[in-house]
This record gives structure tokens, C-alpha cells and sequence, in this order.
């Protein structure tokens, strides 16, 4: 059985799911996303967002890709290099990964801003209790008087901490709006981003775009910066032709599963 222990958000104290079934990981990132749904973190559209990501996640095989390894060292020396980081949180980044974000801004020194699409004062206390709860120790976007505006942007998204993301020099915004990434890179800021989908809007206009379930990619960040701390060198790194690289990764994964179809 993979257990759903008393360290998720849920208020539930278990949800089993038999670690034989082909889809064990798949359904228990399900589970921890309605457990959010229940515990007030995670708004309706979310969960229709994680579907339509986890139909990426088939197509790459459910696994961290190439691409993706490239795309996280480049993130990772990114966040080490920055002067401010940020990393900005919503409702599904923190029912499933609170302890990881939390983690990460530790080693990066970075600043941790809930920022919201669907955004209520009941959904932010509910989002930086729990990442309070997982350690963290000041969290930003809480306070009205601080809000500032980005430009160009005409979503609730725009409204950002003047001490957070408005004041960021990079920006690491999981599972993100296509828009808000470019107001955030016309702002003057670097944008590193979770998109499972190497097509999105999102995934185009980010500096780094990491083509892989935040779940596992997240992991892998947080190896990774701790590897680049201790000796962080410069590497050369093309968005673009990354994304190229992570959509042929698809084509070839499919190639392989048609195969034995």
C-alpha cells in the first residue's frame, strides 16, 4: 500500500492506494490535490489544470527526461546566482509540494510569495499555514499594504509583494499562467518555470522551462542546487531548442509505446 500519511494537508488521516496498481503515483498526486481541494488550498480549476497536465506527464513516460535534467541544472544555478529569488506558490504547488518549497528556499536563500489567480484572504491563510507548518518562516503576499502591480497583466495575478516577486530579480513560478510569465520577463525578470506541456504559452515564454511533473522535478532541483552551491559554473542553456529536445522525447516515447500497442 502507498500511504497518505498525517503529513499531507488533508484532514483525512489516510488514503490507501495499492502500490501494485499501474497508476499508484499518478492516483495518489490525485488524492493529495482533492485532499487540498477539502482542506481549502486548491481551487476547482486546479484540479481541471492537473488533468490536463497529467496527460503530458503520459506522453513523457511519467519520467524526468533528458530535457528536463538540462532544464533543472540551468534553473538550479539560476536560483544560486540570483540576487532575489522567489519562488511564488499556488493553490496546487502547495498541496503537493509545501515541504519541497520550503525545502528550496533554504538553499537558495529565496523569498516564498503565494500569488494566486483565484485568490481569497481564507485561501491564502489556509496556503502559508501549511507552508508554516513545513518550516517556513516569513512568507510574502500576505500583507495588502505591500501589494504592488505588474504591468501589462490584467488578472489578479498582477498583484504581487513589493518586497517579493515585484523586487525579484528571478522568479520561480511553478504551474503558471502564460500571461503572467511575460508581464513578469517585460518586468525585467528572469522566469523559471514546471510546465509539463512543452507547447503552452508558458512554457514558450519562460527563460527555463522544466518540461516535468513538478513532484519529481522539484526533487531534482533541489539535488541539483545543492550540488551547484558548493561550485556553481556557468553553463549554456537554449530554452528553445530545450523545448525542441523535450518534444522529441514525446515523439520518441511514442514511437516506442506504438510499437507494443
Amino acid at each position: 500500500m502507498i500511504v497518505l500519511g498525517q503529513d499531507s494537508p488533508s484532514k483525512r488521516r489516510y488514503s490507501l492506494i495499492p502500490s501494485s496498481h499501474p497508476r499508484a503515483v499518478s492516483l495518489l498526486i490525485r488524492e493529495r490535490l482533492v485532499s487540498g481541494f477539502d482542506d481549502g488550498l486548491v481551487a476547482k480549476e486546479g484540479l481541471i489544470a492537473h488533468g490536463r497536465g497529467e496527460t503530458f506527464d503520459y506522453l513523457l513516460g511519467e519520467k524526468t527526461t533528458k530535457a528536463a535534467k538540462k532544464a533543472i541544472k540551468a534553473a538550479a544555478l539560476a536560483l544560486i546566482l540570483a540576487k532575489s529569488p522567489v519562488i511564488s506558490v499556488n493553490g496546487n504547488i502547495a498541496a503537493l509540494c509545501a515541504k519541497e518549497i520550503v525545502q528550496l528556499a533554504r538553499i537558495v536563500d529565496a523569498k516564498i510569495e503565494i500569488n494566486l489567480f483565484y485568490s481569497t484572504t481564507k485561501r491564502r491563510q489556509n496556503i502559508a499555514r501549511l507552508l508554516k507548518k513545513n518550516g517556513a518562516r516569513k512568507i510574502f503576499g500576505l500583507d495588502p499594504r505591500k501589494s504592488r502591480r505588474i504591468s501589462g497583466l490584467d488578472s489578479p495575478r498582477r498583484v504581487v509583494d513589493r518586497d517579493g516577486i515585484y523586487a525579484a530579480d528571478v522568479v520561480l513560478v511553478p504551474l503558471e499562467d502564460g500571461d503572467r510569465t511575460l508581464a513578469l520577463k517585460k518586468a525585467g525578470k528572469k522566469v523559471i518555470t514546471f510546465d509539463l506541456n512543452p507547447l503552452s504559452r508558458t512554457a514558450q515564454t519562460a527563460d527555463i522551462t522544466i518540461v516535468d511533473n513538478v513532484v519529481r522535478g522539484l526533487k531534482e532541483l533541489i539535488i541539483e542546487c545543492r550540488k551547484i552551491s558548493k561550485n556553481p559554473k556557468k553553463i549554456q542553456f537554449d530554452n528553445k531548442k530545450n523545448l525542441s529536445e523535450a518534444i522529441g522525447e514525446i515523439r520518441k516515447n511514442l514511437a516506442r509505446r506504438a510499437k507494443h500497442a
